[in-house]
């Protein structure tokens, strides 16, 4: 256990990066971890609204859940898990069917978890070497670039209701570009937390000062406590519910194992044979997270695009964001305080880290030299991204496949039907 909390401190050069097993010092790690927390906020926040649970609870659960998942994959896998946006559609469904009560979507949930947890070990039982064979570079590169891909219309069209909120998403991207570009040091590695503070004072200044859009609003930090519990809730288990919501474990297999091999191809280590045991933490930190009224979590997409900036994979910035988002939790003053950060300025934030993302599924068919003069290679990729951008959708017993989750699939079994053919000479 001693070994598992235990980092070999680096000093890097710019732009050189942090391994898993290495940390940057503990002022600049603890940057990092602010700047994840960030990265995060935003849709951890979000689907807990949509679904109409407590957010308190689910920033909570989100940190206590990435604590059992760094526990379970041995500290080998940085990643953060936040609130899943496949649980938004069953769950809103559920709390109909049930009156609005979120008892019974909270025990589905739980249910999905634990059938995560299953699949899991099943996983761990008869090895990882059909992830090779099913999951290619040019299948990997695909389904990568689709998490950012498919993310891309959230910040466009939901994060910019009126024209002035589009400039100043412009004025945020373009703020994170130039501190990418003209800075050095730590202020570069922390472009996004760094380009987020220079967009929100700008936006103080043309709102609050000039008077040209919706003012900055920091009433909620003054009014709210330091300190309090969120409000919890109990799961209730009916079989209706729990039937509409387990089949979302397909999706979630999904999305954490495309973000299991992108956080490998950034950081060139295999982690295939981490999939079984990521699989069950993600497990059972849903589980844990339903218990008490929190979100189904899955492993963040926004986090990968901050690593694929930064080029710091250190395991130790997601220990110390965990611990950030637990007091988050407990406190509605700080809470408000991410809150109260304009909806512009992150979605010009998001459309940066959803691009990073993008950016890491194409580094990963150039860095393994795919072959698109291969038509196998080439329909394989371009079937996939239009999939998942398109966010093209099946359903099928009740259960609605969209986006992501039909892009790995659809990626994966186009491998499987087209990659047996020989590439043209």
């Amino acid at each position: 256990m001693s070994s598992l909390f235990s980092w070999r401190e680096v000093r890097p050069a710019p732009g050189a990066v942090v391994a898993p097993d290495e940390r940057l010092p503990w002022p600049q790690t603890a940057a990092m971890g602010i700047q994840h927390v960030v990265a995060m906020f935003g849709s951890t926040v979000l689907a807990p609204i949509l679904m109409g649970f407590d957010p308190n609870v689910a920033v909570l659960m989100s940190g206590i859940g990435t604590l059992i998942f760094f526990l379970l994959v041995g500290g080998r896998v940085p990643s953060y898990l936040g609130s899943s946006f496949a649980f938004i559609g069953v769950v809103i469904a559920a709390k109909a069917a049930s009156g609005g009560a979120i008892g019974p979507a909270l025990g589905g949930i739980i249910v999905c978890g634990v059938v995560y947890v299953l699949m899991g070990f099943l996983v761990m039982a008869i090895g990882t070497r059909w992830i090779e064979s099913l999951m290619p570079p040019v299948v990997t590169g695909a389904v990568v670039a689709v998490i950012g891909l498919n993310l891309a219309g959230i910040p466009i069209k939901n994060m910019a209701p009126t024209p002035f909120d589009a400039w100043m998403q412009a004025v945020t991207f373009v703020s994170v570009a130039c501190v990418a570009v003209f800075t050095r040091g730590m202020v570069q590695r922390l472009l996004i937390l760094v380009g987020l503070i220079v967009a929100a004072i700008v936006y103080a200044v043309l709102t609050n000062g000039l008077g040209l859009g919706k003012p900055l609003d920091l009433s909620g930090i003054a009014n709210a406590a330091w300190f309090g519990a969120p409000h919890f809730a109990a799961p209730v288990f009916e079989q209706n519910a729990m039937l509409l919501i387990v089949p979302v474990v397909i999706i979630l297999m999904a999305e954490n194992l495309g973000h299991i091999k992108a956080v490998g191809a950034m950081t060139g280590r295999n982690l295939d044979g981490m999939v079984g045991r990521a699989f069950v933490g993600d497990g059972i930190a849903t589980v844990v997270a339903a218990s008490v009224g929190g979100t189904g979590v899955t492993t963040y997409a926004e986090n990968i695009g901050v690593m694929a900036a930064t080029k710091i994979y250190s395991t130790a910035t997601f220990i110390i964001a965990a611990l950030i988002a637990i007091l988050l939790g407990f406190s509605p003053k700080f809470g408000a305080l991410i809150q109260a950060i304009p909806l512009a300025v992150m979605g010009g934030v998001s459309i940066v880290v959803f691009g990073l993302i993008a950016i890491a599924g194409a580094k990963i068919w150039v860095d393994n030299k795919v072959d698109f003069s291969d038509n196998r290679n080439l329909m394989v990729a371009a079937i996939t991204l239009v999939l998942g951008t398109g966010e093209y959708t099946l359903r099928f017993a009740g259960l609605t496949l969209g986006g992501i989750g039909t892009a790995t699939f659809g990626a994966i079994l186009l491998w499987a039907l087209l990659g047996r053919a020989k590439p043209a000479k």
